[in-house]
């Protein structure tokens, strides 16, 4: 039995490790993230330390330090883009998307939205998916919900990677808006505009317009752990069904096994 164990459980971890490895971001909750000072940069040594840390590395030498965390009500995304140092006002702009029920339709639905702000500005913007209108790729505009925070600015000494200045940009979205769930569907779009160019994650995501959203059949997954957890996640089911078919196949040998 033992030997049957250890091979489906060993084949099982390696592929959920697989899957799970290249597009997916794995959060963190925290109970600091109530004293981030919201101004689009890192404001105090340990502002964001207390969150998980995803380096981006690009082909070309882009790097982009992603901070996730969540609290109570909110995710918080802190996006730090080390290696601009060239950059442009309003032109640069982050954006970050979330599929509420991780579903990955081709075309956005209704629990899919994106959270927009460009450098410089304290204002986001917030998009829903369900549009019918095609030039709009599918998504339309709606009101700010209550105490989403979306802020872009310059970094400065304080900044935990770089003292060089280069854009920044945080984010507070308020999960009654987007669901409170072990993973969500999530894209994250980091703008150059002296560049013209988007660095995307998934870094597989190749686009052409800083104004067209990539389909959520695109997106990755934002995994939290420590979350409301379904009772049996993917992961933890599938090694539970490699267990029974293990003891099956033991014991289907012990009763077929017939001395003489």
């Amino acid at each position: 039995m033992q030997k049957y164990f250890l091979v489906i459980s060993f084949v099982v971890l390696l592929s959920t490790g697989v899957a799970y490895a290249d597009n997916t971001i794995m959060i963190t909750k925290s109970m600091a993230m109530d004293k981030v000072i919201f101004d689009g940069k890192w404001s105090f040594l340990t502002e964001w330390k207390k969150s998980s840390l995803d380096t981006l590395l690009y082909d070309d030498g882009t790097l982009i330090q992603l901070r996730t965390a969540h609290q109570d009500n909110f995710i918080y995304i802190f996006a730090d883009v080390v290696s601009q140092t060239e950059f442009d006002k309003h032109g640069d702009m982050a954006i970050a998307c979330f599929d509420m029920h991780d579903s990955k339709p081709v075309i956005p639905n209704y629990d899919d939205y994106c959270f927009l702000v460009s450098l410089g500005n304290k204002t986001p913007v917030v998009l829903q998916g369900g549009s019918p209108l095609g030039f709009t790729g599918g998504f339309k505009k709606i009101d700010n919900p209550e105490g989403l925070i979306g802020i872009a600015s310059i970094s400065d000494e304080n900044d935990r990677y770089s003292v060089i200045p280069h854009p920044s940009y945080e984010f507070r979205i308020p999960t009654d808006l987007v669901g409170r769930s072990d993973v969500y569907g999530f894209y994250l779009g980091i703008y150059d505009e002296h560049k013209n160019k988007i660095y995307s994650w998934p870094k597989e995501i190749i686009q052409d317009s800083s104004q067209k959203i990539p389909s959520p059949s695109k997106w990755g997954d934002i995994i939290s752990p420590d979350k409301s957890l379904p009772e049996f996640p993917f992961p933890i089911l599938s090694l539970l069904s490699a267990i029974i078919l293990a003891v099956y196949i033991t014991r289907k040998k012990q009763f077929s096994f017939n001395p003489k």
